[in-house]
């Protein structure tokens, strides 16, 4: 039974981001009362565990397609932006958000960057989960928080 697909995603996301409290290496920067989650957004972010909720869907997002980039991730919490009388145009999500909660996870050992794929000629394809990362998402519905 694996929890991450079992429970729905607004469920899991939300007991995710209550064990992502409890590790010392995920804080929430005292920027982000400030910050706004893109540039397609009016007004800053109101909800005050923003950060840990959006760490708990991006680390859910890489468990789900192995190996993740920042402009997917980018793409992916991006929005419509309002241009008055002008039709909507998308606009991606903040890239710093996305890449500090990366930088934490590879702190906390969660993640790392992945390793050299065939067909890929970057250097650095994107994130990818670590087998404590691994443990520790699936191990989130049992209470076996480590």
């Amino acid at each position: 039974m694996n929890p991450v697909y079992d429970l729905p995603a607004n469920e899991y996301n939300l007991k995710l981001a209550e064990a992502l409290k409890k590790i010392p290496e995920f804080k929430k920067p005292p920027w982000v009362d400030f910050a706004k989650s893109g540039s397609s957004k009016k007004r800053p972010i109101e909800d005050s565990d923003f950060w840990y909720k959006r760490a708990a869907s991006i680390l859910r997002q890489i468990y789900k397609k192995e190996i993740v980039g920042v402009n997917r991730l980018r793409t992916k919490y991006g929005s419509k932006k309002n241009r008055g009388f002008r039709p909507e145009k998308f606009q991606k999500a903040s890239g710093k958000i996305i890449r500090t909660i990366l930088q934490q996870s590879d702190k906390a050992e969660f993640t790392e960057l992945a390793k050299d794929i065939r067909g890929v000629r970057r250097k650095r394809p994107g994130r990818q989960l670590t087998e404590k990362g691994r443990e520790f998402l699936e191990n989130i519905e049992n209470g076996n928080k480590k």
